[in-house]
């Protein structure tokens, strides 16, 4: 099955949140009408912090930043320049299937870290993607899930931290985690790796990893009689960070 592949925009033309938020939508829209393929926005945003469902007002920056309130689960999180961000917009064989749809995005992001010599591991309870506590600090969090499945199509998606500042991290409790920190890519190994230096290994490890998951979205497109009022499957609660 094949996944398409945008390329929104990149440094230095880095994409405002609620403008790929819009394009989310339109695109997400055209999936489940079956006018569009499975595609797959890759961008890197202007900073912004933006809020999942289970964001608490003590969790909200403290110096008065604004938030962007977003309808996928999880907490507060921030975006910006230097972390990729990929925003799977596809149509699920089994819509109910969210677990398996989360795992295939961790193992993702594991590829595309170990083609940069980290490995990234799951950590039982915590959303995303971690290094474990070393020599060079406690656990720490370097890329993050967080989605929404609507009429057996999905949104948002995964967030991998390049070479972005870290210093926006210290202004929130990102994820609502307390006890562990947030990392990046070049943190770890001392290389200044650049969001577009991870496209070619996550455009292939995405393509080969999805495809099993999805189905045509014109051939799959809903009718009532094949819906018959199904429930639509809960968004998973995972921030972004």
């Amino acid at each position: 099955m094949t996944v398409e592949f945008t390329e929104v925009g990149f440094a230095p033309d880095f994409v405002d949140y609620s403008g790929a938020w819009d394009h989310q939508r339109t695109v997400h829209d055209a999936v489940v009408a079956g006018t569009a393929g499975n595609t797959v926005l890759l961008l890197e945003h202007s900073a912004v912090y933006t809020a999942g469902k289970r964001t608490e007002d003590h969790e909200r920056p403290f110096d008065g930043t604004p938030v962007i309130n977003v309808d996928r689960g999880g907490k507060l999180t921030w975006h910006g320049p230097g972390q990729l961000v990929a925003y799977p917009i596809v149509r699920l064989k089994d819509a109910h299937g969210i677990r398996e749809y989360v795992t295939t995005l961790e193992e993702i992001i594991i590829e595309t870290l170990a083609a940069f010599g980290v490995a990234g591991v799951r950590v039982h309870g915590r959303a995303g993607i971690w290094l474990l506590a070393d020599d060079k600090g406690p656990d720490r969090k370097i890329a993050a899930i967080g989605i929404r499945v609507h009429d057996g199509v999905t949104m948002h998606g995964i967030a991998i931290n390049a070479n972005n500042d870290l210093a926006p991290y210290a202004q929130i409790i990102a994820c609502g985690i307390t006890d562990a920190g947030t990392t990046t890519i070049a943190a770890e190994t001392g290389v200044d790796v650049s969001p577009t230096e991870l496209l070619p290994v996550l455009r292939e490890a995405a393509a080969r990893h999805l495809a099993p998951l999805v189905v045509d979205a014109a051939a799959a497109r809903p009718t009532p009689a094949a819906t018959g009022g199904s429930p639509e499957p809960k968004p998973v609660e995972g921030a972004l960070s």
